[in-house]
């Protein structure tokens, strides 16, 4: 069992607060898919040749591609691998690609999970986040899916913007849970450096809200997507019953994936692998037959901190029987250690064999990780 993730890095515009990698280099994008289709080819027996469960097309914006290109790409898929005969094929897309012939080309495609970049309902902080749509476009859009067709559909909002008040973002919730989405996420804004966002923020634009603020919000998402029957399944996730990520959830369960595309990223179990993250060196690559990647052999020390990092995130948490059998006694010793130390301090809960954040836990869960990895 495997995902498979494809990384398309196009977009028509990059926003201010992305530190994706991404390009705006549309001429190359019929030889980009061309190295894609020959890259897994190369990839097949990476992750152990096993049945793929999930397949994901992120990036980037993958809806920058024809229709054309997006069939080559799945018909590279299905001709190389073995995959479910109930697969979870997601495409992220941007709201305002998604009109109804687009829709109407697109559900002749594998694809049956459609993951929306909307990140707010308030027209001025898009602009300011470099977004191409507006609020109306965002809600034209989840409509114009739903006509199509389609019964699972994420959309993702950012959160702590700049200057964002509680009320804002109340509003933001409110107009998300309106459209009635199957899945949610909801993540803190970061200031990556290198980008727009990051520049403005230095340079005096304006001010980072506060540590209070942010946690204000993240309470308030808490809340409101509780009361509206959604499950809170990780830190930033959030789904209705039976709707969870099964892509993203094998990230967070130690499944192998295989990525490929400029920048993206494999785990076979052993080990990690990272694509480059230049376009035109990873198409010459492709085309030379000498990929251009790194790679990282695990410790075990390194394979526990994953694991605590990913687990940890999840509702469900960190399964002890699991961890003694796949890490040393030295490495259990160490967790079990600081598992009591936090569950002293009621940040940490013990149910059913999980070890699992608390509510309090939750809003410090940065704080907590740290205090389980192995240094």
């Amino acid at each position: 069992m495997a995902g498979l993730y494809i990384h398309i890095p196009f977009c028509k515009q990059r926003c201010s607060y992305c530190a994706f990698y991404s390009t705006t280099l549309y001429n190359i994008r019929e030889r980009y898919v061309n190295a894609l289709c020959k890259e897994l080819a190369m990839r097949k027996e990476y992750a152990g040749g096993g049945t793929i469960e999930t397949i994901y097309f992120g990036g980037g914006t993958p809806s920058t591609l024809s229709m054309e290109q997006l069939q080559k790409i799945c018909d590279a898929i299905y001709a190389t691998y073995t995959v479910s005969v109930t697969p979870e094929v997601t495409i992220e897309c941007n709201p305002d690609d998604l009109t109804p012939d687009f829709l109407a080309q697109l559900k002749r495609l594998p694809f049956n999970r459609i993951s929306m970049g909307v990140q707010s309902f308030n027209d001025v902080q898009l602009k300011r986040l470099g977004r191409r749509h507006d609020a109306e476009k965002a809600r034209q859009a989840v409509k114009n899916a739903r006509e199509a067709g389609y019964d699972n559909i994420s959309i993702d909002l950012i959160f702590a913007l700049p200057g964002s008040t509680l009320a804002e973002w109340e509003h933001d919730l409110d107009s998300a849970i309106a459209l009635r989405p199957d899945h949610l996420s909801a993540y803190n804004l970061t200031y990556e450096e290198g980008t727009p966002l990051h520049r403005a923020l230095e340079g005096g634009d304006f001010a980072e809200l506060s540590e209070e603020e942010n946690i204000e919000q993240f309470q308030m998402l808490i809340a409101k997507l509780k009361e509206a029957g959604y499950n809170h399944y990780e830190i930033s996730n959030f789904a209705k019953p039976g709707c969870e990520s099964r892509h993203n959830s094998s990230y967070w369960n130690d499944t192998p994936y295989i990525g490929c595309g400029a920048a993206a990223h494999s785990y076979n179990g052993t080990s990690r692998q990272w694509n480059i993250a230049n376009i035109e060196e990873y198409i010459k690559g492709i085309e030379n037959g000498l990929p251009n990647f790194e790679i990282e052999e695990l410790s075990e020390e390194e394979h526990y901190n994953d694991t605590i990092l990913t687990r940890l995130r999840t509702a469900k948490g960190i399964p002890l029987e699991w961890m003694k059998k796949k890490f040393c006694e030295r490495l259990n010793r160490y967790m079990q250690h600081a598992i009591e130390k936090e569950t002293a301090l009621d940040n940490l809960k013990e149910e059913n064999g999980f070890v699992s954040l608390t509510q309090k836990g939750i809003f410090i869960s940065d704080a907590v990780i740290r205090e389980l990895i192995y240094i």
